[in-house]
């Protein structure tokens, strides 16, 4: 992360989601102050912990409307935080910022319920973009939950976007949110193919091709979760040079 002098920091913009609530978990002081006044800049409600055990404790009491959070944490690590977060119950969006780039680790960061993954260093317009889209994200997806409550299935699975869980032959079957809202996705379009650029601006709600290896990696995902072989999949297909569609 890159921050230049108090002018480079982009002002408020009209989409801005004013007052959320972003806790930042971050151990490094420096980098935490520059995200911290970028975001309180842009009419953000921030707050930082500087550790694990300090960032989980902040998660449950505050309840903020997103979480930032490094993974090389003293004490306890930013995995078993997000984890833990999740095992509690709570969908609340996270995004890890992290120098940890490998591809194993974004898996085992989306696998345990991350929304977005980030690399560090990275520029301040990039960041304050992907907050945005996860907050607008994360409100599409409370009001689509207060309406759209019409089960959906395919196979032996079943969807109920009410409770925003699923079942596969009765078993529940545990997803990330991005994970759930994935599937929706799919299944909601009747099997009609949706190029991944598409499914990043819905369902992350990215206005820009960026990552598209998120999508990738959460289809794997829900192939390993909901179908009998993942590398026969019988369900969630690939369109080759299209991108995905759902057979029933």
């Amino acid at each position: 992360m890159t921050y230049g002098s108090a002018l480079d920091i982009p002002q408020p913009t009209p989409d801005a989601v004013i007052m959320a609530r972003i806790l930042i978990v971050e151990d490094n002081p420096d980098l935490a102050y520059g995200l911290r006044t970028g975001l309180e800049i842009e009419g953000y409600d921030v707050q930082v912990a500087e550790d694990g055990e300090r960032g989980l404790e902040r998660a449950r009491e505050w309840k903020p409307d997103l979480v930032m959070l490094d993974l090389m944490l003293p004490g306890m690590d930013g995995y078993r935080v997000l984890k833990l977060l999740r095992d509690g119950g709570s969908d609340v969006p996270v995004l890890i910022l992290t120098a940890r780039g490998e591809e194993a680790d974004k898996v085992l960061g989306f696998r345990l319920g991350a929304d977005d993954y980030v690399t560090k260093p990275c520029g301040v317009l990039e960041l304050l973009a992907r907050v945005g889209a996860l907050l607008r994200r994360s409100r599409i997806s409370e009001q689509r939950g207060a309406s759209a409550d019409q089960m959906e299935r395919f196979g032996s699975v079943e969807i109920n976007p009410a409770s925003r869980t699923v079942t596969k032959e009765g078993t529940a079957v545990a997803l990330s949110p991005k994970e759930f809202d994935l599937l929706l996705a799919l299944v909601r379009r009747r099997g009609a193919v949706a190029s991944r650029v598409e499914l990043l601006r819905e369902v992350w709600g990215y206005r820009v091709e960026v990552m598209t290896r998120t999508v990738d990696i959460h289809i794997a995902e829900l192939r390993r979760k909901l179908e009998d072989d993942p590398s026969q999949p019988h369900h969630i297909l690939t369109v080759w040079k299209a991108g995905y569609r759902l057979e029933p």
